[in-house]
């Protein structure tokens, strides 16, 4: 009987990706988009939200490489287990440009988070959920985070106000709110900002009692979707932690069949600039 035959070692693969490429051409982004991981966010009473964020990770490509490494940043999400959070995005950034050999990166990361509401007049509490996404960008070593979050208002119409006898039109509105930050901002700070500066704010949960104050408090503060968004710049204005924004607003009209939108974008950072 003849002795089996000892497994020669498998040939070296190609590594098609580490290629040269002659096109001269660099690649502004490359990487992996929606993908999903847990992760754990720090809320500003000191509790931890567990959520689902969907990341999207890019890199610069040299015009000398044929490809980055796919791979590569999907290994990042899962090297970190659970342990993606706000406070080590700065350090995920670095380890990706380390990992891809790159000079620039790019990642995103998009997850709903809770803020607990008390009712205006009965007190009780309830759930508010907003969209939000923050975003780092690194390059030559360089950190730029931005906060977006999408917050849902109530909005009454000035206009219908003044030419009616009874009643004005009123619609859920959405202002979202773009901020680059130079140091930490709370998301509730940022949501706090938008919904002062609302013909109302929503909750979760309303009595009757809060019902007839919401109500009557929109009629009371009527705001145009130009207003909106003019208010809620002039708060940003005056936060130094803030270095740029873009606010957009969007009325859901009720009595057309359209919406109305309105957008402010300013960097402090330019001369000139309020």
């Amino acid at each position: 009987m003849n002795a089996p035959e000892t497994p020669r070692p498998p040939a070296a693969m190609a590594d098609v990706q580490g290629l040269a490429d002659t096109r001269r051409l660099a690649i502004n982004k490359v990487g992996i988009k929606a993908i999903r991981h847990p992760v754990k966010v720090l809320d500003r009473s000191g509790g931890v939200q567990h959520t689902i964020a969907m990341f999207n990770m890019y890199v610069g490509l040299p015009h000398n490489f044929k490809g980055t490494h796919m791979s590569r940043f999907v290994e990042i999400l899962n090297s970190h287990e659970r342990e993606i959070s706000v406070e080590n995005f700065p350090a995920m950034l670095r380890e990706m440009v380390d990992r891809l050999e790159a000079e620039t990166g790019h990642i995103e990361m998009s997850f709903p988070y809770f803020i607990n509401k008390a009712a205006p007049v009965s007190g009780v509490q309830s759930l508010m959920d907003y969209d939000v996404t923050l975003t780092g960008e690194i390059a030559h070593g360089r950190i730029e985070s931005t906060i977006r979050v999408a917050v849902p208002v109530t909005s009454l119409c000035p206009c219908s106000k003044e030419i009616s006898e009874r009643g004005a039109h009123n619609q859920r509105s959405q202002v979202t709110v773009t901020v680059l930050i130079n140091q930490h901002l709370w998301i509730e700070e940022l949501v706090q900002f938008v919904e002062g500066e609302a013909s109302c704010e929503l909750y979760g949960l309303l009595k009757r009692p809060d019902e007839k104050y919401v109500t009557e408090r929109a009629y009371d503060n009527p705001k145009f979707v130009e207003d909106m968004v003019r208010d809620v710049a002039a708060r940003l204005n005056g936060e130094r932690r803030i270095d740029a924004y873009v606010i957009e607003s969007e009325n859901f009209e009720s009595i057309h069949n359209h919406s109305a939108y309105a957008l402010i974008e300013n960097d402090k950072r330019l001369p000139g600039s309020t």
